[in-house]
């Protein structure tokens, strides 16, 4: 999406370059000026300098300058346009006009957004219900804290048919809303409407932005598939989103590191270790969409995928689909662990600076 430089302007003009970066690290006063030590190096003095009257920074160590917008990017990893509508909001601006048809999809996008949100919250609130014990049993015994599940937004989905149905229409959410977000299906059989997840931890998909845009889950039973994630909507398509990206986004900014494993619990058990930068594709193949992803988080990520056959084997058909979008600035990474070891086994028995050391060490990069 385009915007007018008089639109671009307007936001600059309307928030200090020290609000902005004060939010991120601690701003030292002098004089008309701001210090702050800067984010983009290691740095072990205030090298930054924050201009408000001229609406730029600037690191008089490594050279990082930029305004509002560039630092909002780099250290957010959002991409322009969701930099834009980040800044407009905290400005207090309108987006501008878009066609008629555009606003109407946003405005539905948007409420199916409303009608996950409400759904997370229900499972939620199961997750820490008498009613969700079996669920928070099986995470605890995982191993994940109770600022992780929360971090992650973990809940719980009952096994009737309906609980979710009938929780969602006494909030005023239409049927029709449930069944397009894929939180409902409609049965081939006698056409009734019934959950489409059912006694299961629930794990909440995200985009970027941390809008909830769909589900995963996994069994505590013995029904299969264990894992099941919502089927494709207006909002999600399995091939172009990663688990975990909002909570790793600040992180992987900061490290500028991104580490690709193969589920939801790695990304999670990985977090209960403090490795916050960790993603994971959905059940499929790392696509060439999800790399692009990937290297708008970081300009080198690297793929730890379990250590046995099919991680071998997914760790290939990831390095087969990199090999097609590498340019010269852009790089991707391979971790390969012991045999029958995956990230979370692997942080959850040697720890947190040894798997760090490990990767270090270990990383093969194309």
């Amino acid at each position: 999406m385009n915007f007018a430089p008089e639109f671009l302007d307007e936001i600059r003009s309307r928030i200090r370059v020290s609000e902005v970066v004060g939010k991120r690290i601690k701003l030292l006063k002098r004089g008309n000026e701001f210090l702050a030590v800067c984010p983009f190096h290691n740095d072990t003095k205030p090298s930054l300098s924050i201009v408000d009257d001229k609406n730029f920074y600037h690191c008089f160590a490594c050279g990082a300058h930029g305004d509002i917008i560039k630092f909002t990017m780099e250290t957010e990893g959002l991409n322009f346009p969701e930099t834009i509508e980040k800044l407009a909001a905290i400005a207090g601006l309108e987006m501008p006009s878009q066609t008629p048809e555009t606003r109407l999809r946003e405005k539905r996008r948007k409420t199916l957004k409303d009608v996950n949100e409400e759904a997370c919250r229900f499972y939620e609130e199961l997750l820490w219900s008498s009613a969700g014990h079996d669920g928070l049993l099986y995470l605890k015994n995982r191993g994940l804290s109770d600022n992780v599940i929360k971090k992650y937004r973990l809940g719980f989905s009952l096994g009737g048919k309906h609980s979710l149905k009938d929780a969602m229409s006494q909030r005023g959410i239409d049927l029709s809303l449930l069944t397009e977000a894929g939180l409902v299906r409609v049965s081939e059989q006698n056409g009734e409407h019934y959950d489409y997840f059912r006694n299961r931890v629930m794990f909440p998909i995200g985009d970027r932005q941390g809008h909830l845009i769909a589900f995963g889950a996994r069994t505590i039973g013995e029904s299969q598939p264990k894992y099941l994630n919502s089927p494709e909507t207006p909002l999600f398509q399995k091939g172009r989103i990663l688990y975990g990206t909002s909570q790793a986004r600040e992180s992987s900014s900061q490290q500028k590191e991104i580490i690709v494993t193969e589920g939801y619990m790695d990304v999670i058990a990985l977090a209960e270790a403090g490795i916050a930068n960790a993603v994971a594709p959905l059940g499929t193949a790392l696509t060439e969409d999800q790399i692009n992803e990937l290297w708008r988080l970081s300009k080198e990520p690297f793929i730890c995928f379990d250590g046995d056959e099919s991680g071998y084997k997914a760790a290939l058909r990831a390095a087969e689909n990199s090999i097609k979008e590498l340019k010269p600035e852009k790089q991707i990474s391979f971790l390969f662990l012991p045999d029958k070891e995956d990230p979370d086994s692997f942080v959850n028995k040697n720890g947190k600076n040894y798997f760090i050391d490990f990767s270090k060490q270990s990383k093969i990069s194309i």
